[in-house]
């Protein structure tokens, strides 16, 4: 394999080897800190990072507030503090090699304070800022504000430009590199477009080599394209490496991450990653954002997905082919399904999946009565832990609401996600990955059940293995 050439980001040559963020405790700083010491970019998450009792212990993030903005507050409150207990620590394990990046999500709940906050609080600990799920252009101004690199993080050309001609034309120098992440192939949220096809991936070196060329007409040519999604060996991108097309190259490695020894997830959580298969990672659209994401098929997936399958059409008066009568609840006026709907309903019920909820979208999803009440008190102890969330209408505007109705085909990312990050539980909670994880039970450095430091998982990266 060619060789690796070092990159100057965040104001030092390091190893063009990137950690990729991974939220809610699951990229910490000790994560981090391992892999600037090894000689690359170390990112933190700090999406509800963990914080610290002076005992060393994880601090519960427990919601006392009685409504949802008090929560939120205490959501924002708990983010701070988390992060910047990481920022340090990254630092600390660091031992001034490396650089050290904090990864946001801006769509998430307090995106702005939050990330204001931990730098106002860390000065000299964090070297960049990476950004993505949704459009940062506000990120740009806030790293120059602290004097660091941002890292805009895009699935296409086309919103680069649409970041760089609204804001980041004006903090050129601040750029630090471009992630590319691939839509179809990255793990957590992705940014496919509705013009693309989840069904049908695309080759990512064309659309590197577009965005190349929308940076390269904004004079951008020597700041690094980071890859992210899909990588696993070099070897498979060394046609990315001194290519003029696709110009100076870093790559992000997100999965592979999770196993090794300084990883914070649980060893359930390890050991089923190496027994995944290809296909076990599934594209969805059940996030409460509205992305696509990506997740192991679990129980959990399977339970969404049955959810949605077990699904109605209902009209509030009789038209059309709706001529059946249908009481949802025990109150109110009814409502009409077709004939042949009413004939599902009742082998839905006659099944135990008796409790009927209402979508925004004009139907009808047929649950159990437990599974009924475990979504509404969800829905009703909201925290708001995204800007905008279409399973509790929570919204962080003056009304605290999307003006949708709650979505009940939906879930509750940030209990399911502490849930995992926190527990043994792996079947019964979301367990997201990128769509490579099934290559831990192919790729010979995990044999015999195998996990590395980060220092041996860098050292093996640098091989091209």
């Amino acid at each position: 394999m060619k060789a690796l050439k070092s990159l100057l980001m965040s104001g030092r040559e390091v190893l063009p080897i990137v950690e990729g963020g991974k939220g809610v405790a699951i990229s910490t700083g000790e994560s981090s800190g391992a892999f600037a010491a090894a000689g690359g970019i170390g990112t933190f998450s700090g999406v509800n990072a963990d914080s610290y009792d002076d005992q060393g212990r994880v601090i519960p993030q427990i919601y006392r507030g009685k409504t949802r903005k008090d929560r939120h507050q205490e959501l924002i409150a708990f983010a701070i503090k988390g992060g910047i207990a990481q920022a340090r620590k990254a630092y600390e394990i660091s031992n001034g090699k490396g650089r050290i990046h904090m990864n946001v999500l801006w769509e998430m709940g307090g995106a702005e304070p939050i990330l204001q906050s931990i730098l106002e609080a860390t000065k000299g600990l964090i070297h960049g800022v990476t950004c993505g799920a949704g459009m940062p252009y506000r990120v740009a101004e806030i790293a120059a504000k602290f004097g660091i690199s941002y890292y805009p993080i895009v699935s296409s050309a086309r919103a680069f430009r649409a970041l760089w001609l609204r804001a980041y034309n004006k903090y050129r120098e601040g750029l630090g590199g471009v992630v590319y992440e691939d839509p179809w192939l990255a793990g957590g949220h992705n940014g496919l477009s509705n013009s693309e096809d989840p069904q049908k991936p695309e080759d990512p070196l064309p659309r590197v080599i577009a965005l190349r060329a929308q940076m390269n007409e904004y004079g951008l040519q020597n700041t690094p394209v980071v890859m992210a999604g899909g990588v696993w060996w070099l070897s498979d991108w060394e046609h990315f490496l001194d290519n003029p097309d696709v110009g100076p190259i870093a790559f992000q490695f997100g999965t592979r991450p999770l196993l090794t020894k300084e990883s914070p997830i649980s060893d359930a959580w390890k050991q089923r990653l190496l027994t995944l298969k290809k296909g076990d990672v599934f594209l969805n659209r059940f996030s409460p954002t509205g992305f696509y994401s990506s997740a192991v098929n679990n129980a959990f997936i399977e339970d969404l997905k049955a959810r949605s399958e077990r699904q109605v059409a209902y009209t509030h008066e009789e038209v059309g082919a709706h001529t059946e009568s249908f009481q949802v609840g025990v109150v109110g006026n009814p409502v009409f399904l077709t004939p042949a709907d009413t004939a599902r309903v009742k082998a839905w019920q006659a099944q135990g999946f008796t409790k009927a909820l209402r979508t925004p979208d004009g139907t009808l999803i047929f649950v159990t009565p437990e599974t009924a009440r475990e979504i509404l008190t969800d829905q009703t102890n909201c925290m708001g832990c995204l800007s905008a969330c279409q399973f509790s209408n929570w919204s962080q505007n003056e009304k605290g609401s999307t003006g949708r109705m709650p979505d009940p085909r939906s879930f509750c990312i940030q209990k399911t996600l502490q849930k995992i990050s926190h527990s043994e539980e792996v079947d019964h909670t979301l367990m997201f990955s990128g769509h490579n994880a099934y290559r831990f039970a192919q790729d010979p450095f995990y044999a015999n059940g195998f996990i590395p430091t980060v220092k041996q998982l860098v050292e093996r990266i640098v091989t091209g293995y």
